[in-house]
């Protein structure tokens, strides 16, 4: 009879995994399965139990990184604002972070923006963006 729980614990897990998709619980499905046969072959409570969790940590180590790869992590798309990161700005209003001023141009559109060093940017300059702060760009003088 207590071979039955590790299948109702299977289907639980996928149910899960199919509601989040984020891979997270199909490692320990794959546990209770082979616990499942474990107790069908008739292994004690303990044996299986540690047949388990051998095999959903196992199966957790060596098969997650690769599933993130080709799942989750290669074919990331940036967002328009990440797509930002890397290119010029034209200076619009002088970049001075002491006095909490500075807007670029970007792509037709205007957005805040702040020197990553202390150094004042005035109107007309060209700056490559480094980086995205909440709504403002963290740019630097464009060397030549």
């Amino acid at each position: 009879m207590v071979s039955y729980y590790w299948l109702i614990l299977m289907a639980a897990l996928i149910v899960i995994e199919i509601i989040s998709l984020g891979l997270t619980t199909i490692w320990f499905a794959l546990g209770a399965l082979v616990a499942y046969f474990a107790a069908l072959a008739g292994a004690n409570i303990i044996v299986q139990v540690v047949v388990f969790l051998i095999v959903s940590i196992i199966a957790l180590v060596f098969t997650r990184p690769l599933a993130m790869k080709y799942f989750n992590g290669s074919k990331r798309e940036k967002t328009n604002a990440e797509g930002l990161i890397g290119k010029r700005a034209k200076v619009i209003e002088q970049i001075d972070n002491d006095r909490e001023t500075g807007r670029v141009i970007v792509n037709g559109q205007e957005w805040m923006a702040r020197t990553e060093d202390e150094d004042i940017i005035n109107i007309d300059e060209i700056v490559e963006i480094l980086r995205i702060s909440g709504v403002k760009l963290i740019v630097k003088k464009q060397t030549l």
